[in-house]
């Protein structure tokens, strides 16, 4: 077939464009954790940075086992007077952008564990009637907006019945919106609280904490620790995306951090590879104002 020089073009630029497009809702990006320092600035402006893919709100620490779930942003709003409400324009406008918001259940401190597969199915009931695609005749705590999906910052408690809670969240996809589900956990493999609700295959995205895990971790040029762990992760867990999980500034965690070149110039280039590569992670929004990391980081990832 003859193509005129002109169709040639044509055909190479729509190749272009389609590939573009292609990679492009592949790209990696970063997620930033958000809600537990009121000195980081509101939801609507982390969006508005332009820097993040996900961002994380941290967190519901109290659910299960018959408890009232409680919802906890420092302070950034008080949602024993219902004064988190406010912050449902916030996440459409974050939503507008393209950005993910999820619920990030669990975290460091708190009062969680599943004690039956009939609790964990209750607490997907109440996460979708209070922060998903359901209704509630109470308030929403986050008002009217629909989250994205739910994190699993579980880090405490007991390993038991999270993989029934991830089966009953992700059958809620059916009923029209995609209900993203995430985990945290700890790089030391395979994790000890959520490690069988990770083999479910229900998991888009795992950020691994490589931070607190000296083991685990990347120090000071020596880059096999980390790497050893990430390469069992990407092998290991049926999960759509894996990202490096860091501290956003030394003082974000015990130990972990990682200097801007050295993560630009020896641990991205390492990991950026592999085929389940989501990009990168951050703990948390307010040490990521102090160091601007993610701006330092974000044409590498």
């Amino acid at each position: 077939m003859f193509f005129s020089p002109a169709s040639t073009i044509s055909v190479a630029f729509l190749i272009s464009v389609s590939l573009a497009v292609q990679f492009g809702a592949d790209a990696a990006g970063i997620a930033i954790y958000w809600g537990q320092n009121g000195n980081e600035g509101t939801l609507e402006e982390t969006c508005a940075t332009g820097n993040y893919e996900f961002v994380n709100l941290a967190f519901l620490p109290t659910f299960g086992n018959g408890q009232t779930p409680m919802i906890n942003l420092a302070g950034h709003c008080d949602p024993y007077t219902n004064g988190c409400t406010g912050l449902s324009s916030d996440i459409k406008s974050c939503q507008a952008k393209g950005v993910k918001v999820i619920l990030s259940i669990g975290g460091g401190a708190g009062s969680y564990f599943l004690t039956s597969k009939e609790d964990a199915r209750q607490v997907a009931t109440y996460l979708w009637n209070n922060f998903l695609g359901g209704s509630s005749s109470t308030s929403r705590p986050l008002g009217d907006a629909v989250l994205d999906g739910i994190d699993f910052d579980i880090e405490g408690g007991t390993n038991l019945h999270w993989d029934d809670l991830a089966r009953y969240l992700s059958a809620y996809s059916k009923q029209g919106k995609k209900v993203y589900l995430t985990a945290a956990p700890q790089c030391p493999f395979p994790d000890a609280w959520v490690g069988g609700a990770l083999k479910t295959g229900l998991f888009d995205n795992v950020w691994v904490q490589f931070y607190n895990n000296p083991p685990c971790q990347y120090s000071s040029g020596d880059l096999s620790n980390l790497e050893n762990a990430w390469k069992q992760w990407i092998s290991d867990i049926p999960a759509t995306k894996i990202f490096l999980g860091l501290p956003a500034a030394p003082a974000a965690a015990g130990s972990g951090f990682i200097p801007v070149a050295d993560l630009t110039s020896k641990v991205l280039p390492a990991i950026k590879g592999s085929p389940k590569y989501g990009g990168v992670m951050l703990w948390s929004k307010y040490y990521d104002d102090q160091t601007k990391y993610s701006s330092s980081i974000k044409s590498s990832v």
